[in-house]
């Protein structure tokens, strides 16, 4: 007997095959049988009709930060809420394991550096996790059992030398048996299902006092050495940041990356790509890893966004204006002090000198305060204001834009929402991101989903891309998009039966209603642990979501069933050629 019958469901089952209707039966957590509509002779204990309804495989997430918040929250929202079944964790080089047994202060760093460099509340991560383990095995047993999402993790180079060298890791060089003893806790942690090594050699990470994080100061032969090793076990990858992720990579960033992977034989990922017209040589030069590493023999993939993800600033908690250069410091001084520099005429025209210079980078779009939009305001001075632009606030007092934004700000003690408008909305990116994401070493994802939680959403990536595909622009057709956020992802990690619909894969499935499939806008709540804040966005269309055959979601709502796997390399993964 089935467990249970979707029938006549307009399948689009993640190959790139054209949507076909049929009935879909699913049997002990796997997909039993796909039938033309009204074929199926067994029984089943459930059905339901899915007539006009779109059944496609659980989308793979591959680049979030849930390690810690499955913890308070096993149902990965919002990802779930937006049908990914599916996500891949322990990325940057940053991780909750390994922790040393002998140093509980080694966990608190760990805290403040999470809330730190990837926007965790502290408080969440205080009262949310239980920090009970200290093997990275230990750390994934202690999910299995209690997520409603499928789960695997790369392991933080970060913690890695942590626990290795202590606070020496920061700042310091490994002695040659401190690189051993490094080398066996990464072959401890991939033996219990670790998919690799994670790592980060980016400027903008740094950790809670401030410091570079550890991973930035290992020399090439430490990562050469650390991405050797995870060449010899099944099922691996690597995934590594560096500086050039922001915005165009350097010549000794490129050899890096290629020796990296070309040492493991395994594909290395980075994230995020990101795609403007404006800035023509961008997308070739930050391919150019890719190009170089198939001929070295291993594999780069660049992963890159759908949509524009809504990010929400302020100059009073940190974000990205923090990692223009010349800003943290003035950015990061106390609320009164930090009000009186910004009303500086001359602190604010220093600070615009080095936002529009060369070193800004990427963050140089991100000086254009005429384009921001006011979000929350929280003073009777600024009642009115939100949802309006910058610029037109600033004609009419007759102020520049920074000068009148750091007002508004100032008046409601630096609290104020800021809403960046896009650069890169225009029609001629639009044709560009179409063009790039035919390359073979570009994917789709790039969430950051249970990271920068009051800054950004990425989660809803999934929803908003397919409603654009079906109603918006059309860049891709449905079955094209649908692989994107499904095969592709599954393929390039090498999972065991996911990714598709088809006999005998875990049936992991999403449900949804073509006209409605759309995401709701990003809105602040406060539901994480310690009362703390998060954006939040609500999936529309979406009818119900599948992990492992049990229905996790429905309507939106959380059913309450923990069906996902701890998806451990090897097991549940098999090693992807860099051919």
């Amino acid at each position: 007997m089935l467990d249970h019958l979707i029938k006549g469901a307009t399948l689009v089952d993640g190959t790139g095959a054209p949507p076909r209707t049929a009935d879909v039966g699913i049997r002990g957590g796997r997909i039993a049988l796909v039938e033309a509509p009204g074929t199926v002779t067994e029984a089943a204990a459930s059905s339901e009709d899915a007539s006009g309804l779109v059944l496609a495989p659980g989308f793979v997430d591959p680049h979030t930060h849930y390690d810690a918040q499955l913890f308070w929250d096993p149902y990965a929202t919002p990802s779930m809420n937006h049908g990914v079944t599916t996500v891949a964790g322990g990325n940057c080089g940053f991780t909750l394991a390994p922790l040393h047994p002998d140093r509980p202060e080694d966990a608190d760093y760990t805290r403040r550096m999470m809330s730190k460099v990837e926007g965790m509340s502290l408080k969440a991560l205080e009262e949310g996790v239980s920090w009970g383990w200290s093997s990275f095995g230990d750390y994934l047993g202690a999910l299995e059992g209690r997520i409603a999402v499928n789960a695997g993790f790369m392991v933080g180079h970060c913690a890695l030398r942590r626990h290795v060298m202590g606070p020496d890791a920061v700042g310091g060089q490994p002695t040659p048996e401190q690189l051993d003893a490094m080398l066996a806790l990464l072959h401890d942690a991939m033996d219990a299902g670790a998919w690799g090594l994670s790592t980060t050699q980016s400027s903008t990470h740094s950790d809670g006092d401030g410091r570079p994080v550890a991973s930035r100061h290992a020399l090439p032969a430490e990562l050469l050495a650390l991405s050797a090793a995870v060449g010899q076990h099944e099922g691996t990858q690597l995934e590594a940041i560096v500086a050039g992720c922001l915005d165009q990579f350097a010549d000794d960033e490129i050899d890096l990356l290629v020796e990296m992977s070309a040492a493991a034989g395994r594909p290395l990922n980075w994230n995020v790509l990101t795609i403007d017209a404006a800035v023509p040589e961008r997308v070739p030069r930050q391919l150019v890893p890719s190009e170089r590493a198939r001929k070295a023999g291993g594999r780069i993939v660049a992963l890159t966004m759908p949509i524009l993800t809504p990010m929400n600033m302020s100059l009073g908690t940190f974000c990205a204006l923090n990692l223009i250069p010349g800003w943290g410091d003035i950015l990061a001084l106390p609320v009164p002090e930090r009000i009186d520099r910004l009303r500086d005429a001359g602190v604010r025209a220093e600070m615009l000198r080095r936002a529009d210079s060369k070193e800004a980078g990427i963050f140089r779009r991100l000086a254009n305060f005429g384009r921001y939009v006011i979000g929350d305001t929280y003073s009777p001075e600024n009642e009115g204001l939100s949802g309006r632009v910058v610029g037109d606030i600033a004609a009419e007092r007759g102020l520049d834009p920074f000068h009148c934004l750091v007002e508004i700000c100032a008046n409601d003690r630096l609290r104020t929402v800021l809403w960046p408008m896009p650069t890169d909305n225009d029609p001629a990116t639009w044709a560009l991101r179409r063009e790039t994401w035919e390359h073979e070493d570009v994917l789709l994802g790039g969430s950051d989903a249970g990271a920068h939680l009051d800054r950004m959403c990425g989660a809803p990536y999934t929803t908003r891309f397919l409603g654009d595909c079906l109603r918006g622009r059309r860049l891709v057709p449905l079955e094209r998009a649908v692989k994107m956020l499904t095969d592709d992802p599954a393929r390039l990690f090498g999972l065991r039966e996911r990714g598709r619909i088809e006999e005998g894969f875990h049936a992991d499935l999403v449900l949804f209603d073509p006209e409605r499939i759309e995401a709701g806008p990003a809105t602040l709540v406060h539901d994480l642990p310690g009362d703390s804040p998060r954006l939040d966005s609500k999936a529309i269309g979406i009818v119900s979501v599948r992990v492992n055959g049990v229905e996790t979601l429905r309507d939106d709502r959380v059913t309450g069933a923990v069906p996902g796997t701890v998806l451990r390399s090897g097991r549940d993964t098999r090693t992807v050629s860099t051919k």
